[in-house]
C-alpha cells in the first residue's frame, strides 16, 4: 500500500508537468510564434489524455485484480477537468477577451466549438460531484450520473477530429483508443449479465 501511495504521488506530480511547462514557457516567452494556438492545443490535448486515462483505470483493475487502481480514477478525471478549464479559459480570455457576444456567435456558428462547449458542460457536474460527500449523498444516482464520462469522451474526440484541418492520424488514434475502451466496457457488461455455463 505504501508503494501505491508513492505511485499516486508520482502520477499527481506528472499530471502537473504540462501546466508547469506552459507557465515556464509564458514567463520565458517561449510558447512558439503563435502562443494562443499553442496553449489551446496543449491544454485540449492534455485534457483529452487524462480523460482517456481515467477510462483505462477500470479495465486495468478488472484485468489485473489490483483494486487499489480505482483510487487513481477520480484524480485523473479531475485533472482532465482542470486542463479542460484551462482550455476553455484560453478561448474566453486570450481568444475573445471576455467578448461574450462574439463567443456566443462562435458557439452557434462553429460546430467544433459547440461540441467543445457540450463536452465541458458534461464534465462540469462530474467534477462537482466527485467528492466523497457527494458520492454518499447521491448513492446509486452518482454512478448513473458519472456514466456521462463516456459521452464526454466521445464528444471530446469528435471535437478534436473537427478541429483538425488536414492530418487526421492523431484524432483517428484517439478514436481507436476510445473504441477499445468502450468496447471493453460493453463486453464486460455483457459477460457479467449473461448466465454462466456450467
Amino acid at each position: 500500500m505504501k508503494g501505491f501511495t508513492t505511485f499516486r504521488r508520482l502520477v499527481f506530480a506528472a499530471a502537473l508537468v504540462p501546466a508547469a511547462a506552459l507557465t515556464y514557457g509564458a514567463f520565458t516567452n517561449n510558447l512558439t510564434a503563435n502562443p494562443i494556438d499553442y496553449i489551446t492545443d496543449i491544454t485540449g490535448l492534455t485534457a483529452l489524455t487524462f480523460l482517456t486515462l481515467s477510462l483505462t483505470v477500470t479495465p486495468l483493475r478488472r484485468l489485473t485484480g489490483r483494486n487499489e487502481l480505482i483510487k487513481l480514477r477520480r484524480m485523473l478525471g479531475l485533472f482532465a477537468f482542470f486542463y479542460a478549464c484551462l482550455h476553455l479559459s484560453t478561448w474566453v480570455v486570450l481568444d475573445w477577451f471576455f467578448d461574450f457576444a462574439s463567443m456566443t456567435s462562435d458557439v452557434v456558428e462553429r460546430p467544433f466549438i459547440t461540441l467543445g462547449m457540450v463536452t465541458f458542460l458534461l464534465l462540469l457536474p462530474l467534477a462537482v460531484t466527485s467528492t466523497a460527500g457527494m458520492i454518499r449523498r447521491l448513492g446509486k444516482r452518482w454512478q448513473q450520473l458519472h456514466r456521462l464520462v463516456y459521452v464526454a469522451a466521445i464528444t471530446a474526440v469528435v471535437h478534436f477530429w473537427w478541429v483538425v484541418k488536414a492530418d487526421f492520424r492523431e484524432p483517428r488514434l484517439w478514436a481507436v483508443a476510445l473504441s477499445v475502451l468502450l468496447g471493453f466496457r460493453a463486453w464486460w457488461t455483457l459477460r457479467t449479465r449473461l448466465p454462466s455455463r456450467s
